[in-house]
């Protein structure tokens, strides 16, 4: 390999981090706030919920699949936690109220969202129904419900210690920052050192090879988008906690933000083909153009066309490189 390939072997390989290094130099000399340390923890508590949704999502395109739900679900997560946290639950019937804890309200939005992502799994592989058909339908199913579950009005006023979870710190850093770099690290674990992560990359790699193997296809498709839905689940209580409110309407187009971070990151939308880390840059760079954009002042109809061009430059780069790895 000569010098010429190995600089582009190279400029591939770190395009991400080459990408956000350049969009950093540019903003700041664009924008003096933009290089501030409130600047900074603005932009991480920020992609902070992204980051969240798209580890889950990133496990799921490696399987070569997709998860258009995962705003939704976000937001019924959320408005169940609020709900349960409130107002509790009551059964006239039986005469019966049960009050939840933070940790027990906490936990049943956690497991919504574990449900509606393991319903997605079992749609996909019991009844073969193509993975953006089946969670475009649950896009539509979980946004009912949320609007169900609260009248389509916000459940407000959820109390400190909710709000603490969204807008705390802890030694000197964002309790947002906190959750998402332990979800992060878990998920390195995860598709790295377990043979559950080998099998997630072996099923996007080839699908067919992986069944002759033996491999349990249908199983690690339910646990992958069971997670994801948790995972959503859990990024709906830190837009609830944040806005010390459950919006039904919270979550639009949060899976366009979650597939644009996977896919800029660099992972393969075959499936097979990319990392944690990845998505994390990804998710760092869509952040920090929603935050330069809002520094200069651009029309937020403009913001949507940017990065839409964004996606689709991602998208066309990626299917150039693995043209060329042919």
């Amino acid at each position: 390999m000569n010098n010429t390939q190995q600089i582009k072997t190279y400029l591939v390989k770190f395009q991400s981090i080459i990408a956000l290094m350049l969009m950093c130099i540019v903003l700041s000399f664009l924008s003096d706030r933009f290089l501030t340390g409130e600047n900074a923890w603005n932009v991480m508590r920020q992609i902070s919920v992204n980051v969240v949704i798209s580890v889950g999502m990133t496990l799921v395109i490696l399987t070569g699949g997709i998860d258009l739900s995962v705003g939704s679900i976000l937001a019924l997560a959320g408005a169940v936690t609020a709900g349960m946290l409130k107002f509790g639950t009551e059964f006239t019937d039986a005469n019966l109220f049960i009050g939840f804890t933070l940790f027990g309200a906490l936990l049943g939005g956690i497991v919504v969202g574990g449900f509606l992502g393991w319903f997605n799994g079992l749609t996909i592989t019991r009844f073969k129904v193509p993975p953006f058909v089946a969670t475009l339908a649950m896009l539509t199913i979980a946004r009912g419900l949320t609007m169900l579950w609260t009248g389509g009005f916000p459940i407000t006023n959820l109390g400190k210690d909710m709000a603490f979870i969204g807008t705390g710190w802890l030694f000197g850093i964002p309790m947002p920052v906190w959750i998402s770099a332990i979800i992060v690290l878990a998920a390195v674990i995860l598709t790295k050192k377990t043979v559950l992560g080998r099998h997630i990359y072996a099923i996007g790699g080839n699908e067919t090879a992986s069944r002759l193997s033996g491999l349990k296809i249908n199983k690690v498709k339910m646990i992958v988008y069971t997670i994801a839905g948790a995972l959503a689940g859990i990024g709906g209580i830190i837009v609830s906690s944040r806005l010390d409110s459950a919006q039904p309407n919270a979550g639009f187009g949060f899976e366009l933000d979650s597939i644009a971070a996977v896919v800029i990151g660099g992972t393969s939308l075959s499936g097979g083909k990319g990392t944690i880390m990845g998505t994390v840059q990804g998710a760092l760079i869509i952040g920090i153009l929603n935050n330069g954009l809002v520094l200069l002042n651009v029309s937020p109809f403009w913001q949507q066309v940017i990065k839409g061009f964004v996606i689709l430059l991602a998208v066309i780069i990626e299917k150039t490189n693995s043209k060329k790895e042919l």
